[in-house]
This record gives structure tokens, C-alpha cells and sequence, in this order.
């Protein structure tokens, strides 16, 4: 492990739940959280990308693995739902915020799911003792019944989702809360099979300004192309860098 890398377990509804903090080489750096999407782990590859770019950036970032995720505890079909995910979220940011490794300046990051669970926890996260700046989001869907191709087959990690899994712990209309958003960044593919693109364009239309949205040409919902890769590092790390006023 890096000396600029810091394991953190924490507490989440009597769950451990573990993460690792990334540290740029400054005292209380701005940070950014991260949260992955239904079936990532911190490992996943926008997490693993942040977690290298932003330090070189003079930003921290926190990767960590929701409940039932990876290695942290829990069951993930009986415990995952989006509220579930926000209070992840939300006992994460304590988490860091106790460690007094990073200023409090905070931006928020999350990739289909995970960007759920980010505009699921912005009202919370406004009230914790922390200066919310902004977001960066994938994919995300605002509305469930929107998802397309919901990931039921079996696969090397996990058996069959019953259909029952997303009718009773998935389904969620959050459009609204996209009202108290500001400084916001959308990502979304054209050719997203899973979550489809109009869900970026009502999350825009919603948000306050400032805010940009990118709809890359051909993309996938995991954004495969190298490419559409490298154009969301440079400007994630330019939007975060923006909102924490680093430029």
C-alpha cells in the first residue's frame, strides 16, 4: 500500500464496510467520493482511474465498497437498495471526515448506480459539516423502470437475480431531488443498452446551473471505448478542479 493510501473500514447499519483514501502530497486537500454502480466494487475501472488522477491533481479521493460489495459486509440481495446505498454514502463521508486527513471541501462522484446514490444523498450530505461543491455522474438512471437489459442471468461472482430483487428493492423515481443540484457534470453514452440516455437529458433539465452535460458519440453504459476513457479523466479532474477552485 502507498504511504499516500489509507485503508478505512467503517460502520454502516452494523455492517463494515471498507474503502481506501487517496491523499495528494497537501495538507487538507478538497476531496472527492466515489460511489460505484449496482454490481461495481471499488475496484471498478472509473474508480481506480480517479483514485490515480485526482491526487496528481491536488485532490484526495475515497473509493470504497457498498454493503455486500467486494470486501465489505453484507448480503447483496437481501440489503441493497438505493436508500441503503445513501446511507453508505453518508457514513463514508463521516468516516473520512473523522480521519482529519482532508479539508472539507467535498465533491461527489458515482457511476450508474452510483450516481443515484449521490443525488439520493445530496440533502444529507448538506447537512453534514462539509462544503458540497459538486458532482461528476455516469449513467445515472433517475428513474428505474427506465432501465433496460437489468442484469438477471447468472455470472462467475453471483447466481440468477430473480426479477422480485428489482421490483421490490430497485424501483425509484428521483428526478425531483435533481432540483438541488448545482455544479454538476453528466456523462451519458448514445448507445447505452442498459440505462437509456434520456435520463441524462431530464437529470440536465432538472439540475441548477452551473452544469455541462456530455453525451459521447456510441457510448456504452460502461464506456468501453478508450476514448470516451480519456475524455472523461480530463474533464472530471477539469470539473472537480473547477468547483474546488484549484484552476
Amino acid at each position: 500500500m502507498n504511504r499516500c493510501e489509507h485503508p478505512i473500514e467503517f460502520q454502516s447499519d452494523d455492517l463494515t464496510l471498507k474503502g481506501v483514501l487517496h491523499l495528494p502530497d497537501r495538507e487538507s486537500a478538497p476531496l472527492v467520493i466515489g460511489s460505484h454502480g449496482l454490481e461495481g466494487t471499488k475496484e471498478s475501472a472509473k474508480q481506480r482511474s480517479l483514485s490515480r488522477i485526482l491526487p496528481q491533481n491536488g485532490m484526495a479521493f475515497f473509493r470504497f465498497d457498498h454493503r455486500g460489495c467486494g470486501s465489505s459486509q453484507g448480503d447483496f440481495l437481501t440489503q441493497t437498495t438505493l436508500e441503503k446505498r445513501a446511507t453508505d454514502f453518508l457514513c463514508a463521508l463521516d468516516a473520512v471526515m473523522e480521519t482529519k486527513l482532508t479539508g472539507k471541501d467535498l465533491c461527489i462522484f458515482g457511476s450508474s448506480m452510483g450516481g443515484s446514490t449521490c443525488i439520493q444523498a445530496w440533502e444529507n450530505i448538506l447537512k453534514r459539516d462539509v462544503r458540497l461543491k459538486g458532482a461528476v455522474l455516469c449513467s445515472a438512471p433517475v428513474r428505474s423502470r427506465t432501465i433496460e437489459n437489468i442484469p438477471i442471468e447468472p455470472t462467475d461472482t453471483r447466481g440468477a437475480l430473480p426479477v422480485s430483487f428489482f421490483r421490490d428493492n430497485l424501483m425509484f423515481d428521483i428526478l425531483d431531488k435533481a432540483d438541488q443540484l448545482h455544479h454538476v457534470l453528466i456523462f451519458h453514452g448514445d448507445r447505452d443498452d442498459v440505462v437509456p440516455v434520456k435520463n441524462a437529458h431530464d437529470l440536465y433539465g432538472r439540475t441548477q446551473d452551473p452544469k455541462k452535460m456530455i453525451i459521447q458519440k456510441n457510448g456504452d453504459h460502461q464506456m468501453t471505448h478508450r476514448p470516451d476513457q480519456i475524455q472523461f479523466e480530463q474533464e472530471a479532474v477539469r470539473w472537480f478542479s473547477t468547483c474546488f477552485k484549484l484552476e
